[in-house]
């Protein structure tokens, strides 16, 4: 079947979660990196376990408690205005240097986010960096209130975008977002930004780990749970070689 719509993630797919780091290498100096993998691993637990507990709350509430748990475990002290402006950065996250022209070229299909962002932290994020004038739709899992990789979430792309699950290739670099929308049906693109090769280069026997190489170790590698995707790719930028295979 002709593929119709290309679904993507946004939050480490066309949006560099790693970006972040800015603002919190300026607020706390020395503890960015720790902060940053942190945030990001709480965050997406916190998903899964208000899923699992049938607690949902939307994702900038979410995202709040995992910062706040982030920096309480350093024992930081902050402003109000200090942690606003780093949450205001999740509004303004960096697009990875390839999205704007792997989106151009895949002119003359669909093409959407399917996120756990809230609207309106997704409305705004597409606003502000301009995606919002190429995407035919940004749809958050809110109107479901349960977060990928439950099934229902993957739901809102036939009911947005009017497009069967054959018709969709879904589009993550997050393993646990490829898992979910495979498992539910659709063909799924993987962005394996981090090969195992890299990630055995980067652990040395005995010495310390970063932070970064941690969070790459735990959420950048395909998960073991037997839904594969259909496709490896490096980059957004290989996305245009698949529309005619």
């Amino acid at each position: 079947m002709t593929i119709k719509a290309f679904v993507f993630d946004a939050y480490g797919t066309l949006y560099d979660i790693q970006s972040v780091a800015t603002v919190t290498e300026e607020a706390f100096p020395g503890h960015s990196d720790f902060i940053t993998q942190v945030w990001r691993m709480k965050q997406l637990e916190y998903t899964w376990q208000r899923s699992m507990m049938q607690r949902y709350e939307d994702f900038s509430v979410v995202t709040r408690e995992s910062l706040v748990y982030s920096l309480k475990l350093l024992g930081l002290t902050y402003s109000e205005a200090v942690f606003e402006r780093i949450m205001d950065k999740y509004v303004h996250l960096d697009l990875y240097p390839d999205a704007k022209a792997a989106l151009a070229a895949l002119k003359g299909h669909k093409l959407a986010i399917l996120s756990n962002g809230s609207s309106q932290m997704l409305n705004d994020l597409v606003t502000n960096t301009g995606l919002n004038r190429v995407l035919d739709a940004t749809i958050s899992i809110d109107s479901e209130r349960i977060f990928k990789p439950a099934p229902q979430a993957y739901t809102l792309i036939e009911k947005k975008l009017g497009v069967k699950p054959a018709e969709v290739m879904f589009v993550s670099s997050n393993p646990f977002d490829v898992a979910g929308a495979k498992s539910f049906g659709l063909n799924v693109a993987w962005i394996e930004r981090v090969t195992p090769q890299a990630m055995a280069a980067e652990i040395k026997p005995g010495a310390p780990v970063a932070p970064v190489t941690m969070f790459k170790a735990v959420r950048t590698q395909m998960d073991e749970l037997g839904f594969l995707p259909d496709h490896r790719i490096r980059a957004l930028s290989d996305l245009p070689k698949l529309v005619g295979q």
